[in-house]
């Protein structure tokens, strides 16, 4: 067969439809998070053991640390030295980070295209509001991996239950693959637990629909077992509690913006508002009417997401499926279907080639435009403090750090030598740790605690803190660097609190 007659409208929408995901899913990495976890993955490269004690900072060093995300590390320092990674934040190894976003995410997607509903022209309507819903969060980080997986394990249940076809015994291969990349592993468990929920529903109300009894234990056991996978990984049976563990932290609740409830004044948010009310919208407008183990799925995930943004990826892998289905029945009801066609010959055939190759050399441009040293540098300038980080390269803070939380992934990367006062490893450093910390940089009265517990001699933080304030006021600390981002204090030698 000629595959260069398949190119139909259809079929070149749905191409262009990745060509674009690919593009938006291209990004320069901006989340500091990103160089601790890229530090941690040069490690295992360079010592051949994945690293399982603090050597990053000089409050909890020689601490144990469960290293969840080793093997996403280990891909993360692969993608960035491919791409001539050499410890310039702004240099060519921004390619493979940028890369390694847009892949992951895309394949994710392509999973949720293949259990959607609908023509191509419907499914890519709906795949605009998954994707712009679940990219808020895409960076390159470990969780890019758990995003992936996490549209695998729910195309498992979505092949078991819709297309009867068994691949469930998948799912505890699939765990032991993702315990050792990420601990968003949890997400899949939430997948079946909310699965069987309303499975269990079904049968006893709708059983015509449902997966009946059978394919419930079936369900069950393949959890059960899926759970007992989680041991196999160089942390042992402990990670069966991990995720739970972190989350509890409350520190991640009332500071760290992506565990906190979603802003919806922030228009980042707007595209999961937007697919959240399409969904009720087509609900209301069509006799189709979702699954109990749709409505579990979606209603749970939903509640994840209003609780904590960083879920909002999470829900859009699930809504986007259920609305595909909706609005393909609003289409059939009303007869305003479009008819696909098999081949194109001729003029047509050409125009569509035509229009593809401008799209990838387009696409191509933009990508290679987007990454060039020069224009990674001026866009990480507006939200990274560069300059500040050469000037401690140039000149080592005195004695003991007490850095910004969110710059400690920078630190960690780019001065090697230096080590930090707090990171974004806060299963590491735990809630009392990182209470004093907040309270600290956020001026509270007992402000100086960790000065004094920790010998603290410099301190790198944001120009505007209310730390940075008091420090200024106090004679015992000088400035010694400043830009419109940042500023450097240091403390002079032999003086003393004025408190004392």
């Amino acid at each position: 067969m000629n595959y260069a007659r398949q190119l139909t409208i259809e079929g070149l929408a749905v191409v262009v439809l990745f060509i674009l995901l690919f593009i938006m899913a291209v990004r320069v990495p901006l989340d500091t998070d990103v160089w601790w976890h890229l530090r941690s993955g040069e490690y295992l490269l360079d010592e051949g053991s994945i690293l399982r004690e603090d050597i990053f900072s000089h409050t909890f060093n020689g601490k144990e640390w469960i290293n969840h995300s080793w093997g996403s590390q280990v891909i993360l320092a692969l993608a960035y030295r491919l791409t001539g990674g050499d410890n310039d934040i702004s240099g060519s190894g921004t390619i493979g980070l940028a890369l390694y976003t847009a892949i992951l995410g895309t394949a994710g997607m392509g999973f949720v295209y293949r259990m959607c509903a609908g023509n191509a022209y419907s499914r890519a309507f709906v795949m605009v509001f998954g994707a712009a819903t679940a990219a808020v969060f895409w960076s390159a980080r470990p969780q890019m991996v758990s995003f992936l997986l996490s549209t695998i394990a729910l195309y498992l249940l979505y092949l078991f239950k819709r297309e009867k076809r068994d691949y469930l015994w998948l799912m505890p291969v699939l765990m032991v693959v993702w315990v050792n990349l990420h601990a968003g592993y949890i997400i899949a468990f939430i997948f079946l637990l909310g699965f069987m929920a309303g499975e269990v529903v079904g049968a006893i109300l709708n059983p015509a629909d449902s997966i009946g009894w059978r394919g419930l234990r079936k369900v069950f056991i393949v959890t059960v077992v899926s759970v007992l996978a989680l041991s196999i990984n160089p942390f042992g049976p402990r990670m069966i509690l991990y995720p739970f563990e972190t989350a509890g932290l409350q520190t991640l609740n009332l500071f760290i913006t992506e565990w906190q409830s979603p802003d919806f004044k922030n228009p980042q948010t707007w595209a999961f508002i937007a697919l959240l009310f399409a969904i009720i919208a087509f609900a209301g407008q069509t006799i189709y009417r979702a699954d109990w183990s749709d409505l579990s799925l979606i209603l749970g995930t939903a509640l994840l997401a209003l609780w904590a943004g960083r879920n909002i990826a999470m829900f859009a892998v699930v809504a986007t499926p259920v609305l595909s289905r909706l609005v393909d029945a609003f289409l059939t009801e009303r007869g305003w279907q479009i008819r696909p066609m098999k081949t194109v010959r001729g003029v047509r055939l050409l125009l569509n080639w035509i229009f593809l190759f401008v799209i990838l050399l387009g696409g191509l441009a933009k990508i290679a435009a987007d990454l060039l040293p020069e224009n990674v540098e001026e866009i990480q300038s507006e939200f990274l403090p560069l300059d500040a980080l050469d000037y401690l390269k140039n000149n080592p803070p005195k004695g003991n750090l007490f850095n910004n939380y969110n710059w400690g992934g920078l630190i960690i990367y780019t001065l090697p030598d230096v080590p930090v006062f707090v990171d974004g490893r806060t299963d590491l450093y735990g809630d009392d740790f990182l209470k004093k910390y907040f309270r600290s940089s956020l001026g509270a009265s007992d402000w100086r605690e960790p000065f004094e517990e920790f010998d603290i001699q410099s301190a790198f933080l944001e120009k505007e803190s209310a730390l940075t304030t008091l420090l200024r006021e106090d004679e015992n600390w000088q400035v010694v660097y400043e830009d419109e981002q940042s500023v450097i204090l240091e403390r002079e030698i032999g003086a003393d609190d004025a408190s004392e």
